[in-house]
């Protein structure tokens, strides 16, 4: 809005001036000049409210500009120059690097102003959205956040390289315009000078005075804008000077109206082509134009005061109409924009609605995020809303849609994370199963994978590259292990009915078998069918408990027969134990455990004899007496044992030690 304010300072630099030649042609004396000039001189000047503003209303003009310069903020530099508007909000970086290239081909570098400051807002959006695409597709494929390293694309250095070609251009324009106000000032200072000495100069004419001021009027209309710190001094010195002139020289009333229907002329002009305004389609041209023109009526001095008013509501009335057009336009503006705001305040609301909520799966998250990127593009779609409204409604929806994607990542995040850690537990479980896969003791290991595959439900998901992968690995590993199984009982089932004719045949001869008179040679002939009994393998199940009774029993009644107690034959089938193990370390722990039992029973024995001294004389106490007497008589008879079977022990490991020496002394030196 600076601009039409300088350019209405700039009006009240010319003060016009009668055609002094013909004032000089004229009959009237110096004295009757000098007397209506001041008059004149009072009525020309624009920072007075003189009479001639008042007959001649410029000032309302000027008023009702400047109240509608403040009161349409749109109305911009811009604007007024009719700068061709183009849609950049679809292209790509790389049509947005072709756009600014092909606009730096024009020679004027203010004509483009616009159009390269939304080049740039689309550009930085699409770069934003650039390094954000690479940004992820880096952590994607695995990248630490703190490794990225960012920066331009070629792309972006190849835009980088325009706009700065632009913004050399733009200075350099920039810098060559104040350096022709700063010539214009000193040119009009020269011309400040230069009309001092006519005031001072006695020497001249009047008719000559008159051509001087003239042409140094001329020059100073000629000259174009100073910088703005210097204007308000320059125009009062020159106000000054030019007042100083008329009160020298007084110029004839006759002379001023002559002047005035030669204004006439040029104001009717100026109406006509304000009247053709009215109906230029380009309210932006037709502004300008109407400013121009207010410009030069501003600076054409009065007309005859009877045509004074008539004249000025003619062009009033023209501007009227101009202004209400543009009025309208930008009301009409106000009206679609506040409507635009309605619409981005439902689609802020939305977002807030959809923000709020706290996604459980990532199908949720993702559903949530399509539709904040569908309210994205609608918002795109939507027009602009009012300047002092757009940041905060801006702000308002970006937020929302950056904070649910900041939640969203860290969402992600936490879930790649526990996806990782499940992904080791599921390996572990799959090592697991691959060992529990070789192996044949059926009933634990089955119990074993089971309890594996029950873990492996609890575990969470994978990430969905490797889940397939991991299921099939330990599902492969499970199946191993149960076709291993089946196939085994398949053949086990072939042979057990096999197995079964077996085991009946031992028993129909241990049954039919006569026992002779040495005790040890029937005990080897009863341990001879024990050991074929247990290296018979399974047999049918329905069976099983009944043939295992029955070649029990016969046992049992052998033993009883051949006079042979329960003691005799766990000894003589501890001694058969020793004579199979591979002794050595087998055999100290046998021993050590044979004597930590007896210890125990030791201890056992005593608490029990001395608990027996505390027992008072009652029938319950009779009770606990047999009791605790049957007791230490079952320790007494496995203490007995368990010294039996250590003596045995230690026998074998004495023949087993004079064997070795006897092989040693044996053998050849």
């Amino acid at each position: 809005m600076e601009e039409p304010k300088e350019m209405q300072n700039e009006t009240q630099e010319t003060i016009q001036t009668p055609n002094v030649e013909q004032a000089i042609q004229s009959e009237q004396t110096p004295e009757t000049l000098a007397e209506t000039s001041a008059e004149n001189c009072q009525s020309e000047v624009p920072q007075q409210e003189t009479e001639h503003i008042d007959n001649e209303p410029t000032a309302t003009t000027e008023s009702t500009e400047a109240e509608f310069a403040q009161s349409n903020p749109e109305q911009t530099e811009n604007e007024v120059d009719e700068e061709p508007t183009v849609d950049y909000s679809t292209m790509s970086r790389e049509e947005l690097t072709e756009a600014l290239k092909e606009l730096l081909q024009t020679d004027d570098i203010t004509k483009i102003k616009n159009r390269v400051g939304a080049i740039k807002l689309r550009f930085a959006e699409t770069d934003r959205e650039a390094k954000k695409a690479a940004f992820d597709k880096f952590i994607e494929q695995g990248g630490n956040k703190d490794e990225y390293e960012g920066g331009d694309d070629e792309i972006a250095q190849a835009y980088r390289k325009i706009y700065n070609i632009y913004r050399e251009r733009r200075q350099k324009h920039i810098d060559e315009v104040e350096a022709v106000k700063k010539h214009n000032l000193e040119q009009k200072q020269q011309i400040l000078d230069e009309l001092r000495k006519l005031i001072d100069d006695e020497s001249e004419s009047l008719k000559q005075s008159y051509d001087q001021f003239n042409a140094i009027q001329d020059k100073w209309k000629s000259i174009g804008e100073v910088p703005r710190t210097e204007l308000n001094g320059l125009w009062q010195n020159y106000h000054f000077l030019v007042e100083q002139f008329f009160n020298k020289v007084k110029i004839n009333k006759e002379l001023i109206l002559l002047d005035q229907k030669k204004n006439l002329e040029s104001k009717t002009l100026l109406c006509e082509k304000a009247e053709e305004l009215i109906v230029e389609p380009s309210i932006a041209k037709a502004a300008k134009e109407l400013q121009s023109l207010r410009e030069q009526w501003r600076e054409i001095g009065p007309v005859p005061v009877e045509q004074n008013d008539e004249i000025w509501a003619r062009f009033r009335n023209a501007a009227s109409q101009i202004d209400e057009r543009r009025r309208e336009y930008y009301e009409q503006r106000r009206d679609e924009m506040e409507k635009n705001l309605l619409a981005k305040q439902a689609l802020v609301e939305k977002a807030h609605e959809l923000s709020a909520e706290t996604p459980s799966t990532t199908k949720e998250w993702n559903d949530i995020s399509a539709q904040l990127d569908e309210l994205l593009k609608v918002w795109k779609s939507i027009g602009p809303v009012p300047r002092e409204q757009n940041e905060e409604i801006w702000n308002s929806f970006k937020g929302c849609i950056d904070r649910f994607y900041a939640e969203k990542k860290q969402h992600f995040e936490t879930v790649k994370d526990e996806q990782s850690e499940n992904y080791n537990k599921k390996v572990d479980l799959c090592l697991q199963a691959e060992a529990i896969a070789k192996r044949e003791d059926w009933k634990k290991a089955t119990e074993e994978l089971l309890k594996l595959q029950e873990e492996w439900k609890h575990i969470g998901p994978v990430n969905r590259k490797v889940s397939e992968k991991i299921w099939q690995r330990f599902r492969s590993a499970c199946d191993e292990f149960f076709k291993r199984k089946s196939d085994h009982f398949t053949t086990l089932r072939g042979s057990e009915q096999e197995n079964l004719e077996k085991k009946e045949a031992i028993l129909a001869e241990l049954k039919a078998y006569s026992f002779g008179d040495n005790k040890d040679e029937n005990l080897g002939a009863i341990k001879d069918f024990q050991r074929r009994w247990m290296e018979v393998g399974f047999v049918p199940i329905a069976e099983k408990q009944r043939l295992q009774k029955e070649f029990r029993d016969t046992i049992n009644k052998m033993f009883e027969q051949l006079k042979i107690t329960a003691r005799e034959a766990e000894l003589n089938s501890f001694r058969e134990t020793l004579h199979t193990s591979k002794g050595g370390h087998a055999l100290n722990d046998k021993r050590s455990q044979l004597i930590e039992q007896i210890q125990k029973l030791r201890a056992d024995l005593s608490l029990w004899e001395n608990n027996l001294g505390f027992l008072a004389e009652s029938k319950q106490a009779d009770l606990l007496k047999a009791e605790f007497e049957k007791k230490m008589q079952n320790a007494r008879q496995e203490i007995a044992l368990l010294e039996a079977k250590l003596k045995i022990l230690d026998n074998e490991n004495q023949q087993a030690e004079e064997s070795k020496k006897e092989e040693k002394n044996n053998q050849p030196e």
